[in-house]
């Protein structure tokens, strides 16, 4: 299939499925609405809306938060799991103690953490970023943790026994497993961007 063929198709499952709601919105069918326009609206009156929002300017505030919350979350979530999956790849008898706690807290379903989040946080933005770090942490935390420990120990040992500043050995770690953080990181903002939507 050609990339034009793909990309036609791909416009034609939107137009149908706006088609087909906005037909199920506005018009009864066998003498009832198919979706009750208390519960649904329709894809006209939404656009109208969304196009409303941006003339007068009333959505710019809400995106440069949502843009703020987002990036608070990257941030503190990458560096967070970054220095914890380094820190439990280089201390194993830390990773020991700690692994069923880590794969406990990761198995929480994030909507189950989002209430506890507003609870202890207030309705502000960070409790959002709380909820944002939890996604972005994990994803970020195990790959760090297993590309360090995927790090040759004769490299390891060789760089520490030659009397390399603990710098040096940082940097062997980081050309070994940096091909795998950063396709992580850009991997953790993908559920962010669903939960901010």
């Amino acid at each position: 299939m050609s990339r034009l063929t793909l990309l036609v198709c791909q416009l034609l499952v939107a137009v149908v499925v706006l088609g087909l709601w906005q037909l199920l919105a506005t018009v009864p069918i066998f003498g009832r609405m198919l979706l009750p326009p208390f519960f649904f609206s329709n894809p006209v009156d939404v656009g109208s809306q969304i196009v409303d929002w941006f003339s007068t300017g009333v959505i710019w505030k809400h995106l440069m938060i949502t843009l703020w919350e987002s990036i608070l979350a990257f941030a503190i979530g990458s560096i967070a799991g970054v220095a914890v999956g380094f820190w439990f790849a280089r201390q194993p008898r830390v990773a020991a103690i700690f692994d069923p706690y880590v794969k406990m807290a990761n198995a929480l379903p994030r909507v189950v953490l989002a209430p506890i989040f507003t609870l202890w946080l207030g309705l502000g933005i960070w409790s959002k970023v709380a909820l944002g770090v939890t996604l972005v942490f994990f994803i970020v935390f195990f790959n760090v943790y297993q590309g360090v420990k995927e790090v040759s120990t004769t490299s390891r040992s060789l760089s520490s026994s030659g009397g390399m500043l603990w710098r040096r050995i940082i940097r062997l770690i980081e050309s070994s497993h940096c091909a795998r953080v950063m396709p992580c990181c850009a991997t953790s903002l993908k559920p962010w961007q669903a939960v901010q939507a």
